[in-house]
């Protein structure tokens, strides 16, 4: 007997979470395209800019102010000064000894490389929590193709999340 209301509620369940993901795939459907900020530095470390572009896209009127993202993008701009010459200096030493050490001398830029990363994508989840998902929308650094060439960028992904109702009961 308690075999069979065990079983009927398991089926509740997943009906639920069924209905769930179906609704969630709906409004993923209708949801605009992200916005990309591509890099725009000169200079190219592993696929990450030195600096990202900081003209306001026209897809984000009315969804957040010109100054909110400026400010963003100048914080991400700004951890990228700090960390770039750094790496840069760790690639010219890699390059120059690579053939001496096997390649070996290369890993400490790939280290600093990742650790950037690291950090503007904590950069990126504290503007999240602090302003973006009040908002609808999620910053990310995403991994791309280049459109010029068979290279791989970094670039800001701006993503419009979906406003699913919250149903209280009374």
């Amino acid at each position: 007997m308690m075999e069979d209301f065990d079983e009927i509620y398991e089926e509740e369940e997943e009906e639920e979470e069924d209905e769930d993901r179906a609704a969630e795939e709906q409004l993923l459907k209708y949801a605009p395209d992200p916005v990309v900020v591509r890099g725009s530095g000169h200079v190219t470390v592993f696929g990450l800019s030195n600096k990202f572009e900081s003209e306001f896209p026209s897809a984000l009127t009315g969804k957040v102010a010109p100054e909110e993202f400026k400010a963003s993008i100048n914080r991400v701009n700004s951890c990228l000064r700090k960390a770039l010459p750094v790496n840069v200096r760790w690639l010219l030493c890699g390059c120059l000894c690579c053939c001496c050490t096997l390649g070996f001398s290369l890993w400490p830029v790939i280290c600093l490389s990742k650790r950037t990363r690291r950090s503007i994508e904590k950069l990126l989840e504290w503007e999240n929590s602090r302003l973006y998902h009040k908002l609808c929308l999620h910053w990310r650094l995403s991994k791309r193709k280049c459109e010029t060439n068979n290279m791989m960028e970094y670039v800001i992904q701006i993503e419009f999340l979906p406003k699913i109702p919250i149903f209280r009961p009374d």
